[in-house]
């Protein structure tokens, strides 16, 4: 009885799921069999709600309430001058998705190495669907997350990346997910698969932009296969509307000596879920979890780090700043297992977080779980203000208190950008760490700010 009440509560979806049903009947059984699973363990969980400890901060009755239709391919209005700003100078490829789907004459791929096969996962699935089996759906755990049952069920495009054995790709590969509206409620489930083989290198920047107002649903999925010796960092940019609902999760799988970096910035949407869960599963990899994210308003912003330490000797790193003005409201629940065969485990986990007015509100849940006995684990979270004194020594150093505020909140910032390797990914973000910070306490256009590092720091 249950299961029928959900069925008929979730009716839009109901109806989409059979639309597109009709459009995929020719792909292969185990992606038709993968896709009703998932939708069938929708429909019986429904969306969370406040009462599921991983949710008990974030309210999310206005996504289930909502009415979204599907987005349809083949819409886009859109030209190469207005994708202008997003562009990233020196990028090796940029591939172009627009309310979900690829648009391959907006994108670019002139510079991509031959060694990189980089295009849409829908392309992919058309051309050689069992080239994808082994990794599509096999390491994001469906069973507790409704979003990640709903992004699985709805499975249909987004970006496909597999880096060659050996392969260094000395530039950024961007994946641009643009929304253009179109007069209702849309929704939009990316998935995106990217494969780095061993001994590889790659910086990957996905970013999610608004060209127009609107409501619009995104709930997108990365899964990410590091194998051995794999160096890849991953940068997540959300920069959408301010009625836009975004939920997104990053599925890391680190094989033996993987390096991973993620990096996350975010700065708009009205609802914001940032899941991010990598899994150690390979003796000696290493992890840098590594974000900023910025509201004002009525913005709510929601961080979940769930960190698995599978393999011994493995090390991780997770440093998440928050900055929240007006009436902003920021989570950051972040979660570190250490598995019982994870000897020599090495783990840090820091949230900081600044809060700009009375209205502003933080949670922070930091959490360990350790299963073994010879680790080496911390974690910590601090909530504040800009500090008075380091306030006051830049005033008696000349500087006006605005202009004072406006480089403690910079460097405040500028420690994620510390992180992140420097070039043209770098480069990109601290521009949209200038432009994204309050109006009242922007900085200087003169550049950043130089800061000392540790060595677990730096990714």
């Amino acid at each position: 009885m249950a299961a029928v009440t959900q069925v008929a509560e979730l009716g839009s979806y109901v109806e989409a799921f059979r639309e597109l049903e009709q459009r995929t009947i020719r792909q292969p059984d185990w992606l038709r069999s993968m896709r009703r699973d998932a939708f069938a363990r929708f429909c019986d969980a429904g969306f969370p709600t406040t009462k599921d400890e991983d949710w008990r901060f974030t309210n999310v009755a206005a996504i289930a309430r909502g009415s979204f239709a599907a987005a349809a391919a083949g819409n886009s209005r859109l030209t190469m001058e207005e994708l202008q700003p997003f562009r990233i100078p020196g990028a090796a490829c940029r591939l172009v998705f627009v309310n979900g789907h690829f648009e391959p004459e907006l994108s670019d791929k002139a510079s991509c190495p031959p060694a990189v096969e980089a295009g849409s996962l829908a392309g992919a699935l058309a051309r050689n669907p069992e080239t994808l089996n082994p990794h599509l759906g096999r390491y994001l755990n469906t069973q507790r997350d409704s979003f990640c049952c709903l992004n699985t069920a709805f499975l249909e495009d987004g970006a496909y990346v597999r880096i060659a054995k050996g392969t260094v790709v000395e530039a950024p590969l961007h994946l641009l997910f643009v929304f253009i509206g179109a007069g209702e409620p849309l929704m939009a489930h990316p998935r995106n698969l990217l494969i780095a083989e061993p001994d590889t290198q790659v910086d990957i920047v996905e970013e999610h932009v608004s060209l127009a107002e609107g409501i619009f649903f995104s709930n997108v999925v990365t899964e990410l296969v590091a194998q051995e010796n794999a160096v890849l960092s991953h940068h997540m940019i959300e920069r959408e509307n301010r009625e836009a609902f975004h939920v997104s999760t990053l599925r890391i799988q680190a094989a033996r000596n993987a390096n991973v970096r993620s990096h996350s910035v975010l700065t708009g949407g009205a609802l914001v879920r940032n899941n991010i869960h990598p899994v150690l599963s390979g003796e000696g990899a290493e992890c840098l979890i590594n974000g900023l994210f910025i509201g004002d308003g009525h913005q709510h912003m929601d961080n979940y780090m769930l960190l698995e330490h599978a393999s011994p000797h493995c090390s991780s790193r997770q440093f998440y700043n928050g900055i929240l003005d007006g009436e902003a409201h920021g989570v950051f629940h972040g979660r570190i297992i250490v598995h019982k065969d994870a000897q020599k485990t090495d783990a840090k986990q820091t949230n900081r977080n600044l809060l700009l007015s009375d209205s502003a509100q933080i949670d922070t849940k930091p959490q360990l779980e350790i299963y073994a006995d010879d680790v080496k684990c911390t974690h910590g979270a601090t909530i504040g203000q800009i500090d008075e004194e380091a306030l006051f020594y830049l005033r008696t150093r000349g500087l006006k208190e605005g202009s004072a505020r406006q480089l403690l909140l910079f460097a405040f910032a500028g420690e994620c950008l510390e992180r992140i390797a420097p070039g043209a990914a770098r480069t990109y973000i601290e521009r949209i760490i200038h432009q994204s910070l309050p109006s009242r306490v922007r900085p200087f256009s003169g550049g950043g700010l130089e800061m000392d590092r540790h060595w677990e720091e730096v990714g």
